[in-house]
């Protein structure tokens, strides 16, 4: 059998995006998605618990920053571990750790058992989201990588679309436990599938100099109409020293504080809507449907902004879009605190904001699986989500230490300008790093 040589990336690029391929980017989808549903269910189920457990705001933020803890805390465990081990496998045990978590949450007899299964939760959240990702991405054309990470990311916001609709609706017949139930059974029926379907990065197997007999099954299964065996290589040569170490080497150091800012500033302002919008308009009178409308409209216009921003950064590039849109989501956080008064105005400012700072997180996400190499990437990915997990744990104690003061919601929530603005600062920056370090 005659053999060809080739780059994996080139190997990619040259196949049609097959069975296998949309497999992983469906299943990948649902995984994000259920971290979705997960983030917006429990800033609903927060009222139905301060009612039954008769809880403080403080606990409710300590219940907030448990979940957003474990979540920091899985990113920085499992990105390594993802560059060390493989995509699938440390994403299989993720998928399994945040569904048994949840489920046993759901029994949870009072608040700090359910604070420490949130912290569980939150770990395998926080590990199967970067690496859904890394894995996404290595099956990704160069010509479509940012539209096809940014569609399978859009299962994050649709996911919080629903989880808050949906817990909106049935808390009154199924009550919190049963929305934790289903956090924690739908990524189990998914494991399954997840585990005998998918298979494992062919970069990765390549980088790791895998037996020959399991890439070629890989890319037999990626083209199966292919008659010549192909060698494939990978441009980036395994490297010994550690993967972390080498986020912060020379080449990389500069570029990766300002992602790690622009993560932290742009998950600080999602968690904060997500944890604190139901509870700050009921506050001002308004019903829960109203609440969950609006907090809807905000996953809705990050999964609209995840579509188009992809095409976008595919052909204008990535840092240039990005820092754009974190500009405009910054002026209409402020408007959207301006139009209170108004449901329709309120509404859609909010989506706007969505549009820009949710769908920006998701361009970001996809920029970020490129900006680093095959050897890194995982951990580069997952280490940029845990400093953004900083971030809105910080959120999520803003959040209620703001409510502490009595301030009023159009002030708490125009207060999320600035760190809009420092993300779009730390964007156009990195811009022009990148831009001197080519000429």
């Amino acid at each position: 059998m005659s053999q060809n040589y080739m780059d994996v990336q080139e190997f990619i690029d040259q196949i049609r995006f097959g069975k296998i391929q949309k497999l992983i980017l469906l299943l990948c989808f649902c995984v994000v998605a259920i971290d979705g549903f997960d983030t917006a269910s429990i800033g609903f189920i927060a009222p139905a618990l301060k009612h039954d457990w008769g809880l403080l705001p403080t606990e409710l933020a300590a219940l907030f920053a448990s979940g957003l803890m474990g979540l920091m805390l899985g990113a920085l465990i499992f990105g390594p571990l993802a560059d060390r081990f493989g995509r699938k496998t440390m994403l299989v045990l993720c998928i399994f750790l945040f569904g048994c978590s949840s489920l046993a949450s759901a029994f949870s007899p009072e608040i700090q058992t359910l604070i420490f299964l949130r912290l569980l939760t939150g770990i395998g959240l926080g590990g199967a989201m970067p690496t859904a990702i890394t894995l996404m991405s290595e099956y990704c054309p160069s010509a479509r990588r940012s539209v096809l990470v940014m569609t399978m990311f859009c299962g994050f916001t649709i996911g919080s679309a629903l989880g808050g609709m949906i817990s909106a609706r049935l808390i009154p017949m199924i009550g919190w436990q049963g929305i934790l139930f289903m956090g924690g059974i739908l990524p189990l029926i998914l494991l399954p599938a997840f585990y005998f379907l998918v298979p494992e990065s062919l970069r990765f197997k390549v980088l790791k100099r895998h037996s020959d007999a399991d890439i070629q099954a890989i890319i037999k299964r990626l083209a199966p109409e292919l008659c010549k065996q192909l060698v494939l290589e990978s441009q980036i040569q395994k490297k010994n020293s550690s993967s972390i170490r080498e986020l912060l080497s020379r080449k990389y150091w500069c570029s990766t504080l300002l992602i790690w800012t622009t993560y932290f500033m742009s998950l600080m302002i999602i968690y904060l809507i997500a944890s604190w919008m139901p509870t700050l308009l009921t506050n001002i009178g308004a019903s829960l449907e109203h609440a969950s409308l609006v907090t809807a409209v905000f996953q809705i216009g990050g999964t609209l902004g995840s579509i188009s921003l992809g095409y976008l950064m595919d052909k204008w590039g990535a840092d240039r879009i990005l820092s754009a849109v974190y500009m405009l989501g910054a002026l209409f956080v402020i408007f959207s605190g301006l139009s209170t008064a108004s449901l329709f105005w309120l509404i859609l400012s909010v989506f706007i904001v969505g549009l820009c700072i949710s769908g920006g997180q998701t361009g970001l996400n996809a920029y970020t699986a490129v900006f680093y190499p095959t050897h890194c990437r995982a951990t580069g990915v997952s280490w940029a989500n845990a400093i953004g997990r900083c971030g809105s744990v910080l959120g999520s104690f803003v959040g209620g230490w703001l409510m502490s003061f009595n301030l009023d919601i159009s002030v708490i929530l125009s207060l999320l300008a600035l760190p809009a603005l420092l993300a779009a600062l730390s964007l156009w920056v990195l811009r022009r790093n990148r831009q001197s370090s080519i000429l």
